[in-house]
């Protein structure tokens, strides 16, 4: 007699099934990422124990960072395979995967529901409870310790919430019973909101938690061999090169805040599916967000980052988006991703300004690197816009020129040389190390420069890649002064390659349709000297205090960050003559070391490197009241505004043509102007140019 199974285990083999049929794709291209890399990598490290670890703890950091969800019986089923990760990998082998997947999804569905649970009753805060350090850093005991610790996580975030709000001194509100009687249920049932949305972003994302799940597991193997090498879903190899220049699907809107400072629907792209609807408009809050065949998600208080990260999602171009207008009535519409092309006034991409004072000074902003991903043309990059941008500065007299990378995390190293070649007669710029023995050089191939006066370069922690290549080579050169904290220090490049072992760096064009892409590390960069910036960044020539001088966002800090070895120098290298750099920070101490702004930024680096370690924290009303002061802020620029107006910006005569034939963009310009007459980097910048031009 045949034997029926009962529902429940029919129900439970079935999700195993659906499970690794789905993990498939993602144990193919774990395998393939392995084969990628140790073909193409410049310094493929290899697939064995130790690399095993390393995935296995990236991953389920990735999954899970604040140990909420795993419990410390699922490590303990789930460690055995610490070290047998590469072993599955070689051998196109699942089981790690179904199991985390199986049990990470039953664990956020679980999340759901006890969240719920927990905030359906107020929490009382005049019990003397304590999220201890431990329960903070460890996996929870069963679905008693995950309970808890959902609990203790929830009352915190309400209690924070409330502190903030009577303390905040525009809203004069007392921490009395009272209010804390009256607030505390908006505060919890927005904290609830607020977990559910965490875990709703998977459950109800329109790739399926499978899918989400296998695509971090190789996203998680890939950035264990250094930190840019990285797996590209269609979808997301699609925004990476977007940030490169091509054209993204959107929805067309942007968000912005209101008065109270919640998010609502700002400016609407002329053309695009948000504007062609007829339904969305400037103001509207949007309460909830549906993919095609998922629940919808509760965003009512999310904010604008929150909204971006999900509206973002890959593997869904349609979305029902529902509305609160501002006449209070709502309205569902639905929008699919689409093409949006941003006005074609490609001049206005660079902007450049004069900085009248005593002298005449040219100042441009890069804040990133864009070329077409797939056009080696090089007439859509940035280089040949920041030229165009200097002859129409060269017009009105300019006696030096400031060049802002501050924040510019890079981009095309091909952009990078070209830039560089603006500023130097032809020659070596960079060198390049693959797995070639062969040292490759990079050169400007065209003779003269744009512009060959004074020269200085603004640049930060965040500065990184090609924007630390350009400033690097100008320094080597001698031709700019370097100005601003040290660069962040990644002199990596990458390719993204569709996911074939048959393909070669030699003939591939960049136009394959694959189902998934690796970025892979292929090559390292060099400076002229033979020195690199890897690790190290960039050193400026004249350091000023940066709030970023504190920040762990450094390669330095990347745990699988590649090392830095100096290679030779290039023999066809001639420098210019030095310039005066001792002298020139002499002359210019004086007014840097009384900036207000620089005062208070030094002080705040001090505080930062006195911060003290993580301790147990009070969730009992009373000592919430008396906690130690917050975190020190880094200084807010617009606090440290003064009468002195070194300079006063102007646009050149061609952007004031272009604003009077636009009144909608004078608000924008004035408000640019008036930021770039406050900025203390740009002040020191100018007096620096000023002591060049003596």
């Amino acid at each position: 007699m045949k034997k029926v199974l009962p529902p429940v285990v029919v129900s439970f083999l079935l999700t195993i099934q659906l499970t690794a049929q789905s993990s498939a794709k993602a144990v193919n291209d774990a395998y393939l990422i392995s084969r990628m890399v140790e073909k193409f990598h410049v310094q493929p490290r290899p697939l064995d124990d130790e690399m095993s670890a390393a995935i296995f703890d990236h991953l389920l950091e990735s999954l899970d960072d604040g140990r909420i969800f795993f419990t410390l019986e699922d490590y303990t089923k789930l460690i055995p395979y610490r070290l047998k990760i590469d072993d599955e990998i070689k051998n196109k082998q699942g089981a790690f995967l179904q199991m985390l997947i199986t049990t990470y999804k039953l664990r956020l569905q679980q999340a759901d529901t006890m969240t719920d649970n927990i905030c359906k009753k107020p929490f009382n805060f005049s019990i003397k409870e304590k999220l201890t350090i431990t329960e903070d850093t460890s996996y929870p005991s069963g679905l008693t310790g995950m309970h808890n610790k959902l609990y203790k996580y929830l009352k915190l975030e309400v209690l924070n919430a409330l502190i903030a709000v009577t303390t905040n001194p525009d809203l004069h509100i007392s921490l009395s019973k009272k209010t804390t009687d009256s607030l505390e249920p908006i505060l919890r049932k927005k904290a609830n909101r607020s977990i559910q949305r965490l875990v709703n972003r998977v459950l109800q994302s329109p790739q399926g938690v499978e899918n989400i799940i296998g695509n971090i597991y190789c996203q998680s193997l890939a950035s264990c061999y250094d930190p840019h090498t990285a797996y590209f879903p269609p979808d997301v190899k699609t925004a990476f090169e977007s940030m490169l220049g091509n054209k993204p699907l959107e929805f067309g809107f942007s968000l912005n805040e209101d008065e109270d400072g919640n998010p609502q629907i700002g400016h609407l792209q002329p053309g695009s599916p948000a504007f062609a609807s007829g339904q969305i408009n400037e103001g509207d809050k949007i309460l909830s967000i549906k993919w095609d065949n998922k629940d919808a998600i509760d965003v009512s208080d999310a904010g604008i980052e929150e909204l971006n990260h999900i509206l973002a999602a890959s593997g869904g171009d349609r979305v029902t988006i529902t509305v609160r207008k501002t006449d209070g009535t709502t309205k569902q519409v639905t929008l699919h991703k689409e093409k949006v092309d941003a006005d074609d006034e490609d001049d206005n991409k660079v902007k450049g300004f004069l900085l009248k004072g005593n002298k005449t000074v040219g100042y441009i902003s890069l804040p990133d690197f864009y070329s077409d991903w797939e056009d080696n043309s090089g007439v859509n990059g940035c280089a040949n816009d920041v030229a165009k941008e200097i002859i129409k500065l060269k017009k009105e007299n300019i006696e030096g020129l400031i060049l802002d990378l501050r924040y510019n995390g890079g981009g095309s190293v091909k952009e990078a040389v070209e830039l560089a070649g603006i500023f130097i007669d032809a020659g070596p710029v960079a060198q390049i190390k693959s797995r070639e023995t062969k040292t490759l050089t990079l050169k400007d191939v065209n003779r003269g420069t744009i512009f060959d006066g004074p020269l200085v370069v603004l640049v930060n922690g965040s500065s990184a890649s090609a924007s630390e290549l350009v400033a690097g080579t100008l320094q080597d050169y001698n031709r700019a002064l370097i100005v601003g904290s040290p660069t962040y220090g990644k002199a990596t490049g990458q390719v993204v390659l569709p996911m074939d072992t048959t393909v070669t760096l030699e003939t591939y064009n960049g136009k394959t349709e694959a189902a998934s892409y690796i970025k892979v590390t292929t090559m390292k960069l060099y400076r002229v000297t033979g020195k690199t910036a890897q690790t190290h960044g960039v050193v400026p020539d004249i350091a000023l205090p940066d709030p970023a001088e504190v920040s762990s966002e450094r390669e330095a800090n990347e745990k699988f960050a590649l090392p830095s070895t100096p290679i030779d120098a290039n023999k066809y290298y001639q420098p210019l003559a030095p310039l005066p750099v001792a002298t020139i920070a002499a002359a210019i101490k004086p007014q840097i070391d009384t900036s207000a702004y620089f005062q208070a930024t030094a002080q705040y680096i001090k505080q930062m490197q006195k911060a003290g370690q993580k301790k147990d924290i009070s969730l009992f009303i009373e000592d919430a009241k008396q906690k130690p002061a917050e975190k020190p802020q880094p200084p807010d620029q617009s606090d440290y505004t003064d009468n002195s107006h070194t300079f006063t910006v102007v646009n050149h005569l061609y952007e004031q043509r272009r604003i009077q034939a636009n009144k909608n963009l004078v608000d924008a310009n004035e408000e640019l102007k008036e930021n770039l007459t406050n900025d203390p980097y740009i002040k020191a910048g100018f007096i620096i140019i000023n002591a060049m031009i003596k």
